[in-house]
């Protein structure tokens, strides 16, 4: 049973707020002289960003409810209040010393309250949601405590620091005793090795500092050998699959993972560590689109995929900002991507994805409150001082040396570890994947079977993304329910269904890919089967599936052949071509195989060698959570076909 705080013993008193608003005002005055120095542009955006967001999470504070309720932070549309809100606790001091507001201090008094009164564990955990029974986030609630008090301690009332204190204590004690290097995905033990790190060093605690130091020398046997990805999204943690590949989450690793093994290196100077985690961000940053969008179209956890990265994940800035000293491009990689975290901030709060504000879809707290303390957390470290001597942003244009690497026309890049192959030709980006490795017993997650799960284009960003093979609600918690009848996968595919069942060649686990380029022309082949969930047949006869993607600078050409014993399947096979597109962009038909979509700079040009149809949408575009982007279906109602894309100016 949860134990309830007493308010009156943490909420300030009227003396009490002129002592602290005192010590704000002198704080703030030390802040800004060190704030003189220019830090580029990542410290403006993320002031301005964690303003707006920090402003609507105060507004949505409860504080005319239940007393169960009250102090909790509310979720527009569901009237949740999210078991990790507490967590809101560092930005709230964050901008108590920013801003003087002292709102910002009460707010954090009435967060911990409802943290006590409803998640809190007798065994010193907190749950992930009321009512939960994962713990593991406990690690996570710590971190963000540790630097509410390593930061603004001396803003807080001494009876509230106390009982922060006293709570973290217990805490991690509980981490200490629980959490080992198999506890959960490999995200839980790594941020417990920095959660464990700070606490014993805030309260000089050896005993957690060395199970700190323990975890994060086992996690170092988590990288993978050649690509350097950490892995251990999804069991097993220690057999590859059939093609060697072990558990690997894109979106987890940049926003999680690596960002606590960056802190805890910085924090203990611990040198290897800081190289291993370099190398493994220079990996992880080639999915890095242009825009700002992370490509994690083909990783474990996609489920949790948001186009900007993952949804309750806390941000890339801290490993990318934090250690852009060590490679000029990490800089970009953070501003880039939290531009988009503004450009998806809907009403003052970040959104799942692009397209929610036109798909008129509410955008909830979780998403707002985890990024909003990775943005705190760079704003509170400060950007690198070696990194501003090394180099400078220059306003006619990034140097060469800083460009990311999906902003250069490379060619054909293959990762071993993850089956996947980046293309860069022209201003045209694509992604197409054989990765094998699914999420511990779930099926029919991410696309595999050779598909193409990213086409993207520097004019118009997204043009045709993977989602779920099948869109389930693996965390309900942190996923939201999808009750649109005519919802389909956005992934490109052939499919077929026979007796309620559907096949389909991007659940082909086995699929055989080829890739070869000869000068600006990539070409990359396939060969898979259309499969169900489990790896099935269709019940009379397989159904085999040739793909081939031909990319030159000018055009995207992709063509689905499927063959079969069986001509009754043949009959009943389609194509399906969902391409990105806002309910705002016009799509005009030119004739029974060509289509124009009307982007706001350029028109995109879809054309087949079949008659190509549109498939019926609830309303103006198919819509799909993960990650966030409306899209027009197009469909090839035979068994083969050819789509060309091609991008031209408006005359």
């Amino acid at each position: 049973m949860a134990r309830a705080v007493s308010r009156r013993n943490f909420i300030l008193t009227a003396s009490g707020l002129a002592v602290a608003t005192a010590r704000i005002n002198r704080l703030m005055a030390a802040t800004n002289t060190a704030r003189q120095e220019d830090e580029g542009d990542l410290y403006p955006l993320s002031q301005s960003l964690s303003a707006t967001w920090a402003s609507t999470l105060l507004g949505l504070q409860l504080q005319d409810a239940a007393p169960s309720r009250f102090g909790g932070i509310r979720c527009p549309g569901t009237e949740r209040i999210h078991g990790r809100i507490g967590d809101t606790i560092y930005p709230f001091m964050h901008m108590a010393r920013r801003t003087g507001d002292n709102r910002y201090l009460d707010a954090s008094v009435q967060l911990f309250r409802w943290m006590e009164a409803n998640v809190s564990q007798p065994d010193g955990s907190w749950l992930n949601e009321i009512n939960d029974k994962w713990k593991g986030t406990t690690v996570f609630t710590v971190i963000a405590l540790c630097e509410a008090l390593r930061f603004h301690g001396e803003l807080m009332e001494p009876n509230f620091k106390n009982a922060l204190h006293e709570r973290l204590s217990k805490a991690g004690e509980w981490i200490n005793a629980n959490v080992t290097i198999d506890y959960g995905n490999i995200n839980y033990p790594i941020a417990a090795s920095y959660a464990l790190s700070l606490l014993g060093t805030i309260q000089d605690k050896p005993a957690h500092r060395k199970k700190g130091r323990l975890l994060v020398q086992q996690a170092m046997k988590f990288f993978t050998r050649k690509d350097r990805f950490i892995f251990g999204e999804g069991t097993p943690y220690y057999q590859p699959s059939r093609k060697g590949s072990y558990s690997v989450d894109l979106g987890y690793n940049v926003e999680e993972s690596l960002p606590s093994l960056a802190l805890y290196g910085l924090l203990n100077k611990e040198e290897e560590i800081l190289q291993r985690v370099t190398a493994s961000l220079q990996t992880h940053m080639e999915f890095l689109l242009p825009d700002g969008g992370w490509d994690n179209s083909w990783g474990t956890r996609n489920y949790k995929w948001t186009y900007w990265g993952s949804r309750t994940s806390d941000g890339c800035q801290p490993a990318y900002a934090l250690l852009a000293y060590r490679d000029l491009r990490f800089y970009r990689v953070a501003v880039k991507n939290t531009l988009l975290l503004q450009q998806c901030t809907i009403d003052g709060l970040l959104a799942g994805g692009p397209h929610y504000s036109s798909h008129k879809i509410q955008p909830g707290v979780h998403h707002t409150f985890c990024h909003l303390k990775a943005l705190t957390t760079i704003l509170d470290h400060g950007i690198n001082n070696h990194y501003r001597e090394k180099t400078t942003i220059r306003s006619g244009g990034p140097a060469v040396e800083t460009l990311i690497p999906r902003e250069t026309a490379y060619g054909l890049r293959f990762f071993k570890d993850i089956q996947t192959w980046l293309v860069a030709t022209g201003k045209f980006r694509a992604t197409v994947t054989g990765y094998d490795r699914e999420y511990k017993a779930m099926r029919n997650g991410h696309a595999s079977g050779g598909a193409l799960t990213m086409l993207w284009h520097e004019q118009t960003g997204p043009l045709l993304v993977a989602s779920m093979n099948a869109y389930q609600l693996v965390e309900a918690g942190n996923m939201q329910a999808d009750a649109d009848p005519l919802s389909m996968p956005l992934t490109f595919r052939a499919e077929l269904t026979v007796g309620g069942f559907t096949y389909m060649n991007i659940s082909y686990l086995d699929a055989k890919i080829d890739a070869s380029k000869d000068g600006d022309r990539i070409v990359i082949k396939t060969s898979s089967r259309l499969v169900d969930k489990d790896q099935n047949d269709p019940p009379e006869a397989p159904v085999y599936c040739q793909a081939e993607y031909v990319f030159t600078p000018e055009r995207i050409s992709v063509s689905l052949q499927c063959k079969s014993t069986a001509q009754a399947y043949l009959n009943d096979v389609r194509i399906v071509v969902p391409v990105i597109a806002e309910s705002t962009e016009t799509v005009q038909p030119v004739g029974e195989n060509r289509f124009l979509i009307h982007k706001s700079k350029v028109l995109v040009s879809i054309s087949a060698d079949q008659p190509l149809n549109l498939l019926p949408t609830t309303g103006e575009r198919l819509f799909n959570f993960v990650p966030g982007l409306e899209a027009v279906p197009f469909v090839i109602p035979e068994p083969e076909g050819t789509i060309v894309f091609g991008i031209r100016d408006y005359v």
